[in-house]
C-alpha cells in the first residue's frame, strides 16, 4: 500500500541533512542537519524490519501459532539510536551554547580557534 514512499523518505531526509552539514555555517543548523540525518537512518531500520501483515513479537495466550512476528531486532536498534541521538543532540547544543558564548557568533566562519 505505502510502496517505497518511506524510502524515498529515508533519501530525502538525508540528503537534506547532508546539505545542511555541508552549505550551512550556522552551529544550530548544523546540529539540525544530523538530527536530520538520525532520523533517516531511524526510519531506514524500522522501514527495513517492517512486514506486510505480521504481528509485533509480543508473546501472549491469544497469539494464534500460524501468524507471522516482525524481527524485534530493528526496533531495539531504532529505540537504541533514539536515546543514544537525544543524548549527543543535548551534548552538541551545549557545546554550541559555550562556543557562542566564547565567540558571541554561532557562525563557524567567523570563529577563529586560538592555541
Amino acid at each position: 500500500m505505502i510502496g517505497n514512499f518511506p524510502f524515498v523518505a529515508v533519501a530525502l531526509l538525508i540528503a537534506l541533512g547532508f546539505y545542511t552539514l555541508l552549505f550551512k555555517r550556522n552551529l544550530i543548523k548544523i546540529v539540525i542537519g544530523i538530527e536530520l540525518i538520525e532520523c533517516g537512518v531511524n526510519l531506514f531500520l524500522i522501514t527495513l524490519g517492517y512486514v506486510k501483515g505480521a504481528v509485533a513479537p509480543i508473546y501472549t495466550h491469544t497469539l494464534a501459532p500460524a501468524e507471522r512476528m516482525v524481527l524485534p531486532t530493528p526496533q531495539a536498534l531504532t529505540l537504541t539510536s533514539i536515546v543514544i541521538g537525544l543524548a549527543t543532540t543535548a551534548l552538541m547544543l551545549s557545546f554550541a551554547m559555550l562556543i557562542y558564548r566564547r565567540y558571541n557568533t554561532a557562525d563557524v566562519s567567523k570563529m577563529r580557534l586560538r592555541g
